[in-house]
């Protein structure tokens, strides 16, 4: 029973990190308000946010994902963590006048390990492995491999995803989009973006709603400082419910280049803890998660062929 609870919840975590990297977003798109909350005087000075591409080049970002799922049940600890590190590309196709830009999505590098107590180590990078272990055979075969055509707009918005290989999933779209204010806003100016997260229980679906909130900090030669903040406001009163959602409710902060109109970086971090999750109060659930994003240069920054060994969050 313990040894299945543990694997129940590094999928959650493959599912969250390894899988997501094999697909672009979510065909619905983020909801952002028509005008951010505003409370600042006239004088104060106001920025345009849009994203800005041009048709024909290829956007590049590194990711690196970290997650600890450590569960205690009945005394006993396990402890499975999941790294991975990436390179992800948007090929342009076509950029409208309005700023619409239609784009392919696809993996080019990656290098994922997986240990969980008690049994070894599966690793996997695309770069020196010839065959991947089972657990990563699904994203090796996706990787140089256009796997979506999105359609996106100026505020971030996705008008259309068509998956041009399988069906669409993950949401690593989102590891760089973020959704952008209708109007312009001032630094200490907030909008927000809700969505619903579907988890189930006994093979009953439940959808959550979560709210993403965005506030201007402050923007210093060009550069926008983005805090995203996302909150989970359905009350939950199942620590088996809590522990799928858990990942979710998470704090970071996202770096915008105004000139250029795309995300320079972003970092996520969630530090959560459940207790109850196996359905009784003598079992707890460690989260901890860190993704960072970094925009590469046209010359193509990609990770080396090597990581090191796998790191632990300190």
């Amino acid at each position: 029973m313990k040894w299945r609870l543990v694997c129940t919840l590094v999928g959650w975590v493959l599912l969250a990190f390894f899988a997501g990297a094999a697909a672009a977003g979510d065909p619905e798109g983020p909801s952002v308000p028509k005008s951010p909350a505003a409370s600042d005087s006239k004088s104060a000075a106001k920025h345009t946010l849009r994203y800005r591409f041009q048709p024909g080049e290829t956007v590049r970002w590194k990711v690196s994902q970290e997650a600890q799922v450590e569960t205690t049940v009945s005394g006993t600890t396990q402890i499975a963590e999941a790294n991975t590190l990436s390179v992800s590309a948007w090929r342009l196709k076509k950029v409208e006048p309005d700023g619409t830009a239609t784009f392919e999505y696809l993996l080019e590098s990656v290098d994922m390990r997986q240990k969980v107590s008690g049994r070894m180590e599966m690793r996997y990078n695309s770069q020196t492995d010839k065959k991947a272990p089972a657990v990563f055979e699904a994203v090796s075969k996706t990787i140089g491999v256009p796997l979506t055509r999105v359609t996106l707009d100026a505020r971030g918005k996705v008008l259309k995803l068509e998956p041009l290989v399988g069906r669409p999933g993950g949401d690593s779209q989102s590891q760089v989009v973020i959704p952008l204010p209708d109007n312009p806003v001032a630094v200490g100016q907030s909008w927000s973006s809700p969505s619903d997260v579907e988890v189930s229980l006994q093979r009953t679906v439940t959808k959550i709603k979560t709210l993403e909130t965005y506030t201007l900090q402050d923007v210093k030669d060009g550069v926008a400082a983005i805090r995203v903040v996302t909150q989970i406001l359905t009350p939950i009163h199942d620590p088996v419910l809590e522990a799928q959602v858990v990942q979710r409710e998470s704090t970071g902060i996202v770096r915008f280049d105004l000139k250029a109109g795309r995300v320079l970086s972003r970092k996520v971090e969630v530090d959560k803890r459940v207790v109850g999750f196996a359905g009784h109060g003598a079992s707890v659930l460690g989260y901890r998660t860190q993704l960072t994003a970094e925009l590469l240069p046209k010359t193509g920054d990609v990770p080396g062929k090597d990581q090191g060994p796998m790191t632990k969050l300190q």
